[in-house]
């Protein structure tokens, strides 16, 4: 079962394990399954049985969504990982997958980002209660692991990118945001973009791609209590991604930041020795190369 299956990173998932060779996959729809409810997840544990359940969905959006609904963050994905995991616990499903967010870390993480650093303070103001509501999937894995011998496991991937993103700008994250205006400002023939914060903040990006064969290979050989960090190892200034990005999509005009509205975390660049040690994964795609695919994929999107 792959919740979320339908949606940016579950869709990837999914697609790979059919290429693996799974005869079987469940994707819950939200229209059928309010995962944010008991009875709707214990019929649907009952009715099919997954050997496997990885828990892929949750409610997510960039900076401003995060500030906007704090509130319906922290409870809906709190309130989906802690139903979801208990009833698989009862029902005994042999093993579940829990994915996470970089936005549990503290606000000033060392970098790069180790999981043995994960309870070292508090995370960054406006997605902590996001980042804490994920981080409780944590707690519930190692404490079950310990209680009942429930076989639950917790990555952390980075922040993700690729086909298929939310390029909804009210929503949107940091690279399809800035995808979309780039290109909607050349169609327009606009001489300048604004962009959010100061541009000196730094961030890590996984393709989609890589997250998903990430969570796999999690999936197959992994089965400790300790949380796994899923990245790159490379960090990026935000000013740069957005030269990079005007560079890739044509738009040469001016690229204004606009330093009133929020950077967020200070860096993000994680240590992702453990996924490599632990079951053999290191991202095989460069920054470049998946963006240019992302521009691309967009473009025809539009039909541009």
């Amino acid at each position: 079962m792959v919740t979320g299956g339908a949606g940016f990173l579950g869709s990837e998932v999914v697609l790979r394990l059919k290429a693996a060779g799974c005869r079987k996959i469940i994707v819950p729809r939200s229209r059928e399954y309010d995962l944010t409810r008991e009875e709707p997840i214990r019929s649907l544990l009952k009715q099919t049985k997954p050997d496997l359940v990885l828990h892929l969905a949750a409610v997510v959006g960039g900076i401003g969504a995060n500030r906007e609904h704090p509130g319906e963050f922290f409870y809906k994905n709190l309130i989906m990982g802690v139903q979801l995991i208990e009833l698989s616990r009862q029902l005994k499903v042999p093993k579940f997958v829990a994915v996470g967010t970089i936005c549990s870390y503290p606000k000033f993480t060392p970098v790069p980002f180790r999981e043995e650093d994960l309870w070292n303070g508090y995370p960054e103001e406006t997605n902590a209660p996001y980042g804490l509501a994920k981080k409780m999937m944590l707690v519930q894995s190692q404490s079950y692991r310990q209680e009942f011998g429930f076989n639950s496991i917790f990555l952390l991937p980075v922040n993700l990118y690729g086909p298929g993103d939310n390029f909804d700008l009210q929503t949107s994250h940091v690279i399809p945001a800035l995808i979309r205006k780039c290109l909607e400002a050349k169609q327009r023939g606009d001489s300048e973009i604004e962009v959010w914060g100061t541009g000196e903040v730094s961030r890590e990006f996984l393709y989609v791609v890589d997250a998903a064969e990430g969570i796999l290979l999690a999936a197959e050989r992994y089965n400790k209590s300790e949380p796994v960090n899923l990245g790159v190892g490379r960090e990026i200034l935000i000013k740069d991604l957005v030269h990079l990005i005007a560079d890739l999509t044509g738009f040469r005009g001016k690229i204004r930041f606009d330093p009133t509205k929020p950077d967020g975390q200070p860096r993000r660049c994680l240590d992702s020795s453990r996924a490599e040690r632990e079951f053999g994964f290191k991202a095989r795609t460069s920054l470049e190369d998946g963006l240019r695919n992302t521009v691309e994929w967009y473009s025809k999107q539009r039909g541009w």
